[in-house]
């Protein structure tokens, strides 16, 4: 099973249909839960506040990825192996991506690998669709079957 918490709610239609249409993909493979923390309005709490949030989701026994800039940079090829490797030893792996401000260093502690997918920052909406497909070429690189290139 897959969970990606994610700060902030999806407002606009286009990228719930782009999310709509990656978890019908992933169905065949596996169960993705999403879990939305609300963003926080003051910013001098937001990353505290955020951070807490996040952490009363998750689950001691859940293998943590973290988005974060500064974290690893992999090909798509590199997660599926990772994805693969992660799966072999926990049966529950989870993603989150932080609010506009970043991630709380409680929640970078609790991870068990942080993940970069680019040095550039993108909104947190669109992101949520670009790791769903990342997830989904993972599990098609996995199985050995076309859509990867």
């Amino acid at each position: 099973m897959i969970k990606i918490v994610c700060v902030g709610k999806i407002k606009e239609k286009y990228f719930t249909l782009a999310i709509d249409e990656y978890l019908k993909r992933l169905s065949k493979y596996t169960k993705v839960d999403i879990v939305e923390i609300s963003d926080e309005a003051n910013v001098e709490k937001a990353v505290k506040v955020e951070g807490e949030k996040i952490l009363s989701k998750i689950k001691d026994d859940e293998y943590v990825v973290s988005l974060d800039i500064a974290g690893e940079s992999l090909s798509s090829l590199e997660f599926a192996e990772k994805m693969g490797k992660v799966f072999n030893n926990n049966s529950r792996l989870t993603f989150v991506i932080g609010g506009s401000y970043g991630l709380s260093q409680d929640v970078k502690k609790r991870s068990n690998y942080l993940l970069s997918f680019s040095k550039m920052t993108f909104p947190h909406q669109l992101f949520r669709v670009i790791l769903l497909e990342q997830i989904y070429r993972a599990y098609k690189i996995s199985n050995n079957e076309s859509y990867h290139k």
